[in-house]
């Protein structure tokens, strides 16, 4: 258990302030920084996409979407079905990835 090849979270920002989901996801970030490989199950999909390398999107037991976690954050499917974004709000859709860049920011 001291040296782990791969670190599976699931669901790590359930219930916690906004503080404490950055502080999770900085911790998940220092441990990626010291080699490990992290796994993480997240509904929270702006924050667990500002972190991630890769995505995938898992509907029903299978995976229907995956890519660089940059581009499905840039994905207007993305925005429409799973950060409650509409295809026609442009302007909300904007903002939404924003708030995702903000996000990383404050975590890199």
């Amino acid at each position: 258990m001291s040296r782990p090849k791969l670190i599976m979270l699931d669901e790590p920002s359930l219930g916690l302030s906004p503080m404490m989901v950055i502080e999770v996801f900085n911790l998940v970030k220092e441990l990626r920084a010291k080699g490990h490989s992290v796994l993480l199950s997240e509904q929270n999909a702006y924050a667990a996409l500002a972190i991630a390398d890769r995505g995938y999107v898992i509907e029903n037991g299978r995976v229907t979407m995956s890519g660089k976690a940059t581009d499905l954050l840039a994905s207007s499917e993305i925005s429409e079905r799973y950060l409650g974004v509409g295809s026609g709000d442009k302007f909300a859709r904007s903002e939404s990835q924003n708030t995702a860049r903000r996000l990383r920011s404050c975590i890199d």
